[in-house]
């Protein structure tokens, strides 16, 4: 009885290796991507259709045959809209799970829960939607927007084209509009604008009672001269401002709105007539006639399999993203964190607006910037283009404290490099 015991717990030993070997070689036959998109909450109205962006970027690489000769393998979360979760997803996914790189984040405060963790386990992710700047991290490509290439030329083009001369800076309460807005007051202050003519206004995620505020902007611009809103606004809250604004007879023509976090697929399925003539500023729209947007527009109707779903700007990043770390994989024949953090800079890949994006060393991108007039049926005309791409800035030219800070990831190591004081005083990896 003895020796039957000691053969059953010798077999249980080699069976649990042999298992625990399987495991691993399964787990090594794939290389997991994670996708950290809000599929809940105020957020989900955005955020769901860049997870299933990253699902079908998935999907069309597997069919190419994968990458380093293993599968592709979407690992899936929901951080529900809920900033603190984000960090504990992130650390999910990387601890856990044991993704190699990660799609996801929209809203900055979900992006600077996500940092700390990030930075610590020493993951990669790949942030797809504008933002305000101020930042620029190892682990983090920012294939959005930065100011200089939204927020400042949409100013610029208020200014110049339509002739606004009164301000007002209406966003959700976080960190992404209040330093956004604060770089434009700045921008506006240097242009000559008076404080009396700047009003700035905050309202928190998913706010519905426009009806005070929207009064408060329409009084603001009843004074003789012409006024223009910059909305930074985001999530479900656009759809009762937009509809507040056509209540009060607040047109395109009188006090036109730019937006930067508006886009086609916020606007489909919601009545567009009170928006028509309104603005949005973004690198890319899904009217841009080009073959490679219409070759993305229709592999994504097919993967969605719905003739009618749009695309958008946030879609538009995740995909050169996405293959941007492709090439970057292949490049370092690795998914090291720390051979494609570096593998990824310079690499080149189409834009869908018949240009290039090229991944710079500050860990952004080289993007057009497109200014788009919304029409009826949701989709936006182009009425302002840059003419050529413009190089993403991570740090203001116009705040004090940013102004004499760099980031450069290649020669300086540094994403926060002062350049009068010759000194990083950021994250810096030797």
């Amino acid at each position: 009885m003895r020796n039957w015991f000691i053969k059953l717990a010798q077999y249980t030993v080699v069976s649990t290796a042999v298992f625990g070997l399987a495991m691993s070689v399964q787990a090594a036959d794939t290389i997991k991507v994670g996708v950290l998109h809000s599929l809940s909450g105020t957020m989900a109205i955005s955020e769901t259709t860049l997870k299933d962006t990253v699902l079908m970027m998935v999907a069309e690489q597997n069919k190419k045959g994968g990458l380093l000769g293993k599968k592709l393998e979407a690992v899936v979360v929901d951080p529900a809209s809920n900033w603190p979760l984000f960090a504990e997803k992130t650390r999910e996914l990387i601890e856990k799970e044991k993704v190699d790189v990660i799609f996801g984040c929209w809203t900055s405060v979900s992006r600077k829960s996500v940092l700390p963790v990030i930075e610590e386990l020493n993951g990669l992710l790949f942030y797809p939607v504008q933002y305000e700047g101020e930042e620029s991290s190892k682990n983090v490509f920012y294939t959005g927007a930065a100011p200089n290439q939204q927020a400042i030329p949409a100013v610029d083009y208020l200014m110049n084209d339509v002739g606004v001369k009164r301000w007002v800076l209406a966003g959700t309460d976080y960190v992404y509009p209040r330093t956004t807005n604060k770089i434009l007051e700045a921008y506006l202050k240097a242009k000559g604008v008076k404080q009396k003519d700047i009003m700035i206004n905050y309202t928190p995620f998913g706010h519905s009672d426009w009806q005070s505020i929207v009064s408060d902007i329409k009084k603001f611009g009843s004074t003789g001269k012409k006024t223009g809103v910059v909305s930074t606004i985001n999530g479900d809250a656009n759809v009762p401002f937009y509809k507040e604004l056509g209540n009060q007879g607040i047109s395109a023509e009188n006090i036109p709105v730019v937006a930067f976090s508006v886009g086609e697929e916020e606007l489909s399925g919601i009545d567009t007539r009170p928006l028509v003539g309104h603005l949005a500023a973004w690198n890319y729209f899904m009217s841009v006639d080009t073959k490679e947007n219409a070759a993305f527009i229709k592999s994504w109707q097919a993967f969605i399999k719905d003739k009618k779903r749009v695309t958008n700007d946030p879609m538009e990043a995740t995909v050169i993203g996405f293959n941007m770390w492709v090439k970057a994989v292949e490049k370092a024949k690795s998914t090291d964190t720390d051979k494609v953090e570096q593998a990824i800079i310079g690499i080149k890949v189409p834009n869908m607006t018949g240009g290039i994006a090229e991944m710079l060393p500050n860990h952004h991108l080289t993007k057009p910037v497109l200014i788009g007039e919304i029409q009826e049926d949701g989709q936006f005309e182009v009425v302002w283009k840059t003419e050529g791409t413009v190089p993403g800035d991570a740090w203001s030219d116009f705040l004090p404290g940013s102004k004499d800070v760099i980031s450069d990831w290649v020669k300086l190591k540094c994403g926060n490099y002062n350049t009068k004081k010759k000194k990083c005083s950021g994250q810096n990896f030797k």
